[in-house]
């Protein structure tokens, strides 16, 4: 109760002291609708010739505004008279305060108020709930698990209240008066439908405050005779602005076509892609301008925020975006907005496709893209994406033609590249995609297995291999004398014609992967390590769906221990403590969505791990093979940055999958010195990448652990 009460006191003292003239008021929207009379035909009728279906038009709408005008002097009236009673309720409660408060029971129960106080804070702000999930995320991942994941979402939640929609004045004067050695113009699409007005100013005040001013604002209105209000808005805007380019459709012919009219009104060198209801960080412009100019760009994409309506400042997520990932394009559309592209890939790619509608924006970035020369990412957020409940950004489900859309956007894509894939919507999200290429299974793979150090780990690898459902392998154990323990078993299974086992005299596990690579026959190599067992019958599918492709020179899955969290799911680079790399989202458990699902579908990453890891036969031999110079440290990453260099992508997928039963690992050097002269290599073969930022990770994430965290 004191806590109300302290409130309508403060109510009270906060509140305006404002007197209303209601015939004033009268007069304000009696001179407003003269002035939109006389705006109106000032507009409309400069030809003498105005015919009687236009004059008749014109008197329609002027009595239309009239009747506005009576509603909106109504409902002022009301708020008036509302304004008055609160105003009386605000005296009342300040005067029950001060008797209250005043009074000697109140004083003399202090105490006990405070300590009623002190037993409801737990309850308060769902603090009672967080601290049954902590200890419950305790109990099942350890305590550590429990205090980091507390920090990252404290971390989060900080990092968004510095989101800003704004910039310093200095900032602004600097960027306005920067010449830029070429004078782009950039035109800014925008389909309009019925858009909300205060959306529609905000989202056109947002481009009339950019630093970079040689733009064009590019509006197709094809809204209902309902929402007139919305052209009337754009070309009071117009005449202000010669920038801003405004036409009214004949009728609405879906998003697309309406962009399509877009871009039939641009002049521009660069187009841009804008929602009518998103606002730009006045900065957008001159960041695209600074990345066409300095990285001769052909397209540009930022990262994105999206805020609560109407609040802006009200951040519900940060997308942090990687470098271009055609892979993670064609799983979803991550690169979205903001994007800017030459109208040179925008004739070669063509224009939007209707067939598209709901995901027009995913099937036109992935033509763009595949034309496009030079891609650069901005990692800045310049685009706020408005969340509200018709929007896609509040729930795909509210657009449901979007996401069978999205499907046959990928679906012809993948077409258009040369190869027939199904299509489906994973678990977590909808509009993100499982991709199933067509797999050619006459193609033969040998799986080459090394380190192996317990017969009971090598039979259950062997036995879960057994049950893939893609039959055309072989496979190769390489053992040596740390393999005493499975010898037995590896004879057996020889015997059997299950396996074909080498023996090796180096203790050296990249020289024991080149020397199954040598006896291999198959065109396919699949390096799996000896601890391993398979999960997914049909693995080995997976990961040939994607080793198949000309682009991709290395794939692999994700390992597993046994309490399932995860061992590896790829590298990060110049992460960790010794700055070469870290394992992506090591540790979390393997029902986590993972950053923005990315645990959820295949996608390009810089380097992933040879425990299990598949490459053509050729290609590995065309790399000069694993480079034995390396003792047990980043060999896999040294083949895989090799890989880079010639062009090729490297995939990793959640769907092909396995556990890793280590429980200790044998000793047979100095480990702390084999990774310190690893280490060393690799700082001297590849230090101007691992140097530079890893480019499917965004640099806004902490450089500690390769998480995602800020």
């Amino acid at each position: 109760m004191s806590d109300n009460i302290k409130k309508n006191e403060e109510n009270v003292n906060d509140f305006p002291d404002v007197e209303f003239d209601l015939e004033d008021i009268d007069n304000t929207f009696d001179e407003t609708l003269l002035a939109r009379r006389e705006d109106l035909f000032a507009t409309d009728t400069q030809d003498d010739n105005l015919s009687e279906l236009e004059a008749e038009e014109l008197l329609e709408i002027c009595k239309h505004q009239e009747e506005e005008i009576k509603k909106l002097r109504y409902h002022y009236s009301i708020a008036l008279e509302q304004l008055d009673i609160a105003r009386r309720q605000c005296i009342d409660y300040k005067t029950m305060y001060n008797s209250v408060s005043s009074s000697t029971l109140w004083k003399i129960t202090k105490p006990i108020r405070l300590l009623l106080d002190l037993i409801k804070w737990p309850f308060k702000a769902h603090l009672l709930r967080k601290i049954i999930k902590f200890f419950r995320h305790s109990f099942k991942y350890g305590f550590k698990s429990a205090i980091q994941k507390v920090k990252q979402k404290r971390n989060e939640y900080s990092h968004s209240k510095t989101i800003t929609h704004t910039i310093k004045h200095e900032v602004r004067v600097k960027q306005t008066k920067t010449k830029f050695k070429n004078n782009i113009k950039i035109s800014i699409l925008v389909p309009l439908y019925n858009t909300p007005l205060n959306f529609l100013e905000e989202m056109i005040d947002s481009v009339v405050k950019q630093t970079y001013q040689n733009w064009e604002l590019c509006l197709a209105d094809g809204s209902d005779k309902e929402h007139l209000e919305v052209g009337r808005t754009c070309m009071r805007l117009a005449k202000h602005d010669d920038r801003i380019k405004y036409i009214k459709l004949a009728k609405n012919e879906g998003i697309s076509n309406n962009t399509n009219a877009c871009i039939d009104m641009s002049t521009g060198d660069y187009i841009a892609l804008f929602d009518h209801d998103d606002i730009l960080h006045p900065s957008a412009l001159f960041e695209v301008m600074t990345a066409i100019c300095e990285k001769d760009a052909d397209y540009v994409y930022t990262d994105e925020a999206t805020f609560e309506s109407p609040d802006i400042t009200k951040i519900l997520s940060i997308h942090y975006k990687p470098d271009y990932a055609p892979d993670n394009l064609r799983a979803n559309n991550y690169i979205c907005h903001f994007s800017v592209f030459s109208r040179s890939i925008l004739e070669k790619s063509g224009r939007f496709r209707s067939q598209y509608d709901g995901s027009q924006d995913h099937d036109f970035i992935l033509r763009l893209t595949s034309n496009a020369k030079n891609i650069v990412h901005i990692p800045k957020v310049l685009y706020f994406w408005r969340s509200h409940p018709a929007s896609v950004a509040m729930d795909i489900n509210s657009k449901t033609y979007a996401i069978e859309a999205g499907k046959s956007a990928v679906r012809d894509s993948i077409k258009d590249y040369g190869m027939k894939a199904a299509v489906e919507s994973t678990k977590v999200f909808p509009a993100m995609y499982r991709i199933k290429y067509e797999v050619d299974t006459s193609k033969k793979i040998s799986i080459i297995i090394a380190n192996i150090i317990s017969e009971k780990q090598f039979t259950r690898c062997i036995n879960a291999i057994r049950k893939s459902t893609y039959k055309n392998y072989e496979i190769i154990s390489v053992y040596n004398a740390n393999s005493k323990k499975a010898i037995n078993t590896i004879t057996e299974y020889e015997k059997l014609g299950y396996i074909k086992s080498i023996f090796s005299e180096s203790l050296n596990v990249p020289n024991m992967l080149n020397e199954g690579a040598d006896a291999a026959l198959g065109e396919y190599l699949l390096f799996l390590d000896g601890a391993c067992e398979v999960i997914t019958s049909n693995w080995l599918e997976e990961l040939v769906m994607y080793a198949q492709r000309n682009d991709v020179a290395i794939t692999a899955g994700a390992l597993y221990y046994p309490d399932n969290t995860i061992r590896h799911a790829g590298y990060i680079l110049g992460h960790g403590k010794s700055g070469i790399a870290s394992r992506m989202f090591y540790r979390i458990h393997n029902s986590a969505v993972g950053y923005m699902g990315r645990l959820w579908y295949s996608q390009n990453l810089s380097a992933v791990s040879a425990e299990m890891m598949m490459i053509k036969s050729d290609f590995f031999k065309k790399l000069g093979k694993f480079d034995t110079q390396f003792n047990d440290y980043y060999y896999d990453i040294d083949l895989c940055l090799k890989a880079r260099a010639e062009g090729k992508l490297i995939v990793w997928t959640p769907y092909a999958s396995a556990y890793t039963l280590f429980t200790t690992k044998i000793k047979y050097r100095n480990d702390a010195e084999a990774a310190k002269s690893d280490s060393r290599r690799m700082e001297k073969i590849w230090d101007d990448i691992i140097s530079e930022p890893d480019p499917y990770y965004n640099v806004n994430f902490s450089s500690e652990h390769a998480d995602f965290s800020l």
